[in-house]
């Protein structure tokens, strides 16, 4: 069995890697780490919570450890772009964890907290920035940051990226940064429009897949319970009290459906809270940290809200409404069985949501165990209701700030109204800032091949490939 020791890594970062308290590398980290060590362009798919970011993170801190560069203020030498901010701050954790015993700088960028701290830090010599990317390009408008010399770009999680509108901005960002590069795309499907984006970013890249296409652990244990959809909220407080379960994250479709749902958890005992884009990032960051202590006993979320999650052997997960996109239901459950631990993913199922079920099992190729809890047996003969979905701005991204949001981002972008006050549950709305509301997605971007020469990058995705 392969040891982190024997893949290359030099003494520093294999110190840091052992001070984690870890030995053997994931298969992800396995292929990955020694591909980019080798300086080529790369186009991974990894599902969540297979390791990849350390599958990115270490050979980038070793190839930019042992290559000298004359370091400067704002002129960062590798850029990391994320598409949420929790998934930015988990990167840059890992940046300072697996770095810590070498000399190089990292910042990490992104909306919903002041910009006057990234000023600050911006001035000093930075070696990695880790970026939402609609807080880089407000950096890139005020020319606080300087793209020029960048060494190395990773696209974490570039297929929700692409799902949340953020193309646009990528091609703004490539546009200003120099063609002599290596790029790493971590995607957690090889979709086509990946393989578009990849065709027209990546240079003769090696391909390293881990998980099949669309499937789910097999560490996590699926379960359906039929149940009517107004005694939903009831069954999920009895499973909870009954199994006594702790840590648990629950998903809903949309924003308020999250604050209701955790406001009828608080009400029966069970201490909760919501996360979700109309959430200041402060209260995120309060939510997760109280969830990861204990202090609260479930944390309901959407999906664009969880993505990018950092939770260690979370026990469970409760599809509350299953979602309208079957893939999104293997990225809710992997959130569970990660790095080998077993998991349980348990969905509330009524009779409007039957043909999404039926979905999911298509895509994920196996029949999920249906369960009936007594006094809550479904009533499959009532006529199904149509099911409200998440409110989406034009184009394939879902809106919002930090694509965190749905419409609010896009509304304010646009001079739109300001909506009506929301009731308590949205007190603490953070309004939508600069680039940080990703663009709607335009027509499907035609790939290009990408010559080490160099060219114009605007060309990117606007011409056929020769």
């Amino acid at each position: 069995m392969t040891t982190f020791a024997e893949l290359g890594l030099i003494e520093p970062i294999a110190r840091a890697v052992a001070d984690a308290g870890y030995t053997i590398p994931t298969p992800i980290q396995l292929q990955a780490i020694p591909q980019v060590l080798k300086g080529g362009d790369l186009l991974a798919a990894a599902q969540t919570g297979t390791g990849k970011t350390a599958g990115f993170t270490l050979p980038l801190l070793q190839r930019l450890a042992t290559t000298p560069a004359n370091t400067r203020a704002g002129r960062p030498r590798a850029l990391v772009l994320t598409p949420t901010r929790e998934l930015a701050a988990q990167v840059a954790e890992s940046v300072k964890t697996y770095g810590q015993h070498l000399k190089l700088s990292s910042m990490v960028m992104f909306g919903g907290v002041s910009i006057n701290p990234q000023y600050a830090q911006l001035r000093k010599p930075i070696d990695i920035v880790i970026a939402t990317p609609g807080r880089l390009l407000d950096h890139v408008q005020q020319k606080t940051i300087d793209l020029s010399a960048v060494e190395i770009l990773v696209l974490d999680e570039a297929d929700r990226m692409l799902d949340m509108g953020f193309i646009r901005d990528i091609k703004k960002i490539l546009a200003i940064m120099p063609p002599r590069r290596q790029n790493l795309l971590f995607s957690a499907t090889f979709s086509d429009e990946i393989r578009t984006l990849a065709d027209g970013l990546l240079d003769n890249p090696q391909l390293v897949e881990v998980a099949r296409r669309n499937t789910s652990s097999e560490l996590v244990a699926q379960r359906v319970h039929l149940v009517d959809r107004d005694k939903k909220t009831d069954l999920l407080i009895k499973l909870i009290q009954d199994n006594n379960w702790h840590q648990l994250l629950v998903f809903t479709r949309t924003k308020h459906g999250a604050n209701r749902l955790s406001e009828k958890l608080d009400k029966a005992g069970i201490r909760s809270a919501a996360i979700h884009g109309n959430k200041s990032q402060g209260a995120r960051t309060s939510a997760l940290a109280n969830f990861k202590s204990g202090d609260l006993q479930a944390l309901v979320a959407t999906d664009i809200a969880a993505r990018g999650l950092d939770i260690d052997q979370l026990p469970f997960v409760v599809n509350f409404e299953l979602p309208n996109v079957p893939e999104d239901y293997v990225h809710r459950i992997g959130r569970t069985g990660r790095a080998g631990s077993s998991g349980e993913a348990v969905s509330l199922v009524c009779v409007d949501e039957l043909k999404l079920l039926k979905d999911i099992e298509r895509l994920i190729k196996k029949d999920i165990e249906r369960f009936e809890v007594a006094g809550y047996k479904a009533d499959l003969s009532v006529k199904p209701e149509p099911l409200l979905k998440p409110r989406q701005p034009q184009g394939r991204g879902q809106g919002g700030r930090q694509g965190q949001g749905q419409n609010a981002g896009n509304n304010a972008r646009r001079g739109a109204p300001a909506q009506q006050k929301q009731k308590a549950a949205h007190a603490h709305q953070a309004k939508p800032h600069g680039h940080d509301a990703p663009k709607p997605q335009g027509a499907k971007p035609a790939g290009q091949g990408r010559s080490k020469q160099a060219r114009p990058q605007a060309a990117l995705f606007s011409q056929p490939k020769r």
